[in-house]
């Protein structure tokens, strides 16, 4: 929390040492304390996270100072405090934009959970402004690197589907550069002025995705100590990227469902009905048929996501891209480390282009940037390369295919590669199943499933 500021304004000495201690001592958040309105205007340049004010204060108000912040930095969050507790004040700070208002004496456990929310908001903020600024720097169909045909025919589609609001459903593995080709669609077509907000289906609890996507009103739930803005508001105008679809709860899937029909939601908790104005793109790895058919996907859901889908081939697939993308990476990477400029000895080069890169474009990156580290000159040897790369080379260099190498070979199933890849990660790891994932790259499930597949045990 040491890159956090909270300033407080009292002038009641014994009121902001005692503040001061909780949001320092007991919380962990660096603070800086005021008497005057006056005195924190002078500083609001500093940016703090979010500022803890009180209403009674000498020379210019509480409310005044709240006007001027939220005219000076509308989106820094500020606690109003106040020891009348008066409806009617209340009322008025949180109509000019005041988080939060709390009388003394301040119940602590209530302000401490207020501030964190008032911080995460804040943190969205900030990013949503990132997000705006860089339609200035649109990702165009250039700036994915491929000279593969079937991500030529990917391009097509996508030209063809930016400039309206059709759902589109991209399908592919993990890695495969989805968001980049959802945020090509919104960046490229009549909503690149507008923001483009992500969500990760996955990677939220499903007892708050509801409140992630839909907000939720104060006192809607436990914790719930304000407003909430959804993604699904936060996105309008724009794009809204639901990621990893396919592991979104049944119960939401019927709101997510209605949202698309009507175009209508509730927040939690709440009884307004609203209106979503958001183009959405949703993203999966995984098989909705076969979801379907195990009554974990609702079926009318897919046919409304599925409306224009697209698939990205992985990587596996597309051999050439493997040695573009590779001297694309190596390029970036010895830049950032400001190295001379490098290169691959054949040997990294084949050992690149063989293997088959389960978790695709992502897993090459990384595998990239640990090679430029590990170099000790200006030539990528194969030593440098991740073990997994190194393994699967050494188990029988003369059964892989490659431009790279001479003399008429073999080729091995794809099948039978996936099942070497899993064995050797298991190998490495010594049985260890999220470290395995983790190296190749792919999700647990998906390596629970291809275990059970090939019928590995661990």
């Amino acid at each position: 929390m040491a890159d956090r500021l909270v300033f407080i304004v009292d002038d009641e000495e014994t009121i902001s040492r005692l503040l001061e201690h909780w949001v320092s001592k007991k919380w962990g958040y660096p603070a800086r304390t005021f008497t005057t309105g006056e005195a924190l205007l002078e500083s609001i340049q500093e940016h703090p996270d979010v500022i803890l004010l009180d209403i009674m204060l000498p020379g210019i108000g509480g409310v005044e100072t709240l006007k001027e912040i939220k005219r000076q930095y509308p989106d820094i969050p500020v606690i109003m405090l106040s020891a009348q507790g008066k409806v009617d004040v209340a009322i008025e700070t949180l109509k000019i934009g005041a988080t939060d208002y709390f009388s003394k004496p301040v119940d602590f456990a209530k302000l401490e959970v207020s501030m964190k929310n008032a911080i995460q908001t804040h943190d969205l903020a900030l990013e949503l402004v990132r997000l705006r600024e860089a339609v200035e720097k649109p990702v165009h169909f250039e700036n994915i690197l491929t000279n593969n045909g079937a991500m030529q025919e990917v391009f097509k589609l996508v030209q063809k589907v930016k400039d309206n609001d059709i759902c589109v459903l991209v399908l592919g593995e993990s890695g495969t550069g989805k968001e980049l080709i959802a945020r090509a669609i919104h960046y490229n077509g009549i909503r690149r002025s507008n923001p483009f907000v992500v969500v990760n289906c996955a990677s939220i609890p499903k007892d708050l995705l509801e409140s992630e996507l839909f907000g939720h009103e104060k006192g809607s739930f436990t914790g719930a100590y304000q407003r909430r803005i959804g993604k699904f508001e936060q996105s309008s105008g724009g794009t809204l990227f639901l990621d990893e679809i396919g592991e979104l709860d049944l119960s939401l899937q019927a709101k997510l469902l209605r949202v698309i029909q009507s175009k209508q939601f509730e927040r939690v908790g709440g009884n307004e009905t609203l209106t979503s104005d958001v183009r959405l793109v949703s993203a999966t790895n995984r098989d909705l048929v076969k979801a379907i058919q195990l009554k974990e996907f609702r079926e009318d859901l897919y046919f409304r996501l599925a409306t224009f889908p697209i698939m990205i081939p992985p990587l596996r697939d597309r051999k050439s891209d493997v040695l573009l993308l590779s001297e694309y990476f190596l390029k970036r990477f010895s830049e950032d480390l400001s190295r001379p400029r490098m290169g691959f000895s054949k040997k990294a080069l084949k050992l690149l282009y063989d293997y088959p890169w389960p978790g695709n474009v992502r897993e090459l990156e990384n595998a990239i940037q640990r090679a430029t580290l590990m170099a000790d000159g200006s030539v990528i040897n194969e030593r440098d390369l991740p073990l997994a790369v190194q393994a699967f080379g050494s188990q029988d260099e003369s059964s892989s295919a490659s431009p790279l190498s001479t003399g008429v070979q073999s080729i091995r199933p794809l099948e039978k590669i996936k099942e070497e890849a899993i064995r050797q990660a298991l190998k490495s790891t010594e049985g260890n199943i999220v470290e395995a994932a983790k190296r190749l790259k792919i999700g647990r499930a998906t390596f629970y499933r291809l275990m059970k597949k090939y019928k590995i045990n661990a």
